[in-house]
């Protein structure tokens, strides 16, 4: 079954716009023409592109972003990086977390930087496209997927009129403590989608407990089967199952699992009704 195209007139879940979002995720990973001309061969009419414009306290050399805009339709990508980048900074907890978008509850300190870099100009730049009621998303892979997360939470705690149409996230880190989680939970339900292929060791960083997850799991098993939740116990089989697949491969399970085009591979096998 080919994948259907993408429609901008959506304004909720469904997984070939799931799909499309993934899509969008790994845009953010192009230079700015290639950005562009994929866009706009998507329909989408305007490109704005941002990049902090000082290196980050942490093994992180800059924070990238687009915003693309469409009469229907505008989504915002967030870069994301390779794990051995971000591996170190992820598994340190000697830097506490900071006050979280409008003060609600704590996330951490790298991201908060990170995000900070370029938010302001995007809050801009979407208050400046959306002149139509246009639906509002926001997506990103690995540690973009953690800075669309927490860009749609200050789009909505520091202006509450203003609730994104959708916020999903590719192999996420755990991005902020409970109390921000919860509180990203009651409002974002249906609206925020996490999804987590197989053995992606990034979704197990930073460390429990001080971190931790927002709700909306989608899991890829390692047959690629999308599941809506992964019980404990099948869980650890799943796991086992994915480490025994790739015993000999060149780079471990868990990173291989995070690359984007496996995420892609396994929406594919979805969409298709292989999976």
């Amino acid at each position: 079954m080919p994948i259907p195209a993408l429609d901008h007139s959506t304004t909720r879940y469904s997984l070939p716009h799931a799909y499309w979002m993934a899509r969008a995720a790994g845009l953010a990973a192009l230079d700015p023409p290639g950005i562009e001309a994929q866009a706009r061969a998507w329909g989408f009419d305007e490109v704005r592109h941002f990049e902090s414009t000082h290196r980050m306290p942490f093994p992180i050399e800059d924070t990238q972003a687009y915003v693309m805009a469409s009469d229907r339709m505008i989504v915002t990508g967030f870069r994301g990086t390779e794990v051995r980048k971000i591996y170190d900074w992820l598994t340190d907890v000697s830097t506490p977390p900071v006050p979280g978008p409008a003060h609600q509850g704590f996330i951490h300190y790298g991201f908060h930087q990170a995000l900070q870099s370029v938010y302001p100009d995007i809050r801009d730049t979407l208050g400046e496209l959306r002149t139509d009621g246009q639906s509002v998303w926001f997506t990103g892979h690995s540690l973009g997927g953690a800075l669309a997360m927490l860009a749609g939470a200050r789009w909505y705690f520091e202006e509450p009129h203003l609730l994104p149409d959708g916020v999903y996230t590719f192999g996420q880190p755990r991005t902020c403590e409970r109390l921000l989680a919860g509180a990203h939970n009651a409002a974002f339900k249906n609206r925020c989608y996490r999804f987590v292929n197989n053995n992606d060791i990034v979704p197990l960083l930073p460390p429990e407990p001080v971190f931790t997850h927002v709700e909306a799991l989608r899991h890829f098993d390692a047959d690629g089967r999308l599941h809506e939740a992964m019980p404990l116990v099948a869980g650890l089989k799943d796991r086992a199952a994915g480490v025994r697949t790739d015993l000999f491969a060149p780079e471990t399970d868990g990173i291989r699992d995070h690359h984007l085009p496996n995420y892609l591979a396994a929406f594919e096998r979805n969409l298709a009704g292989t999976g």
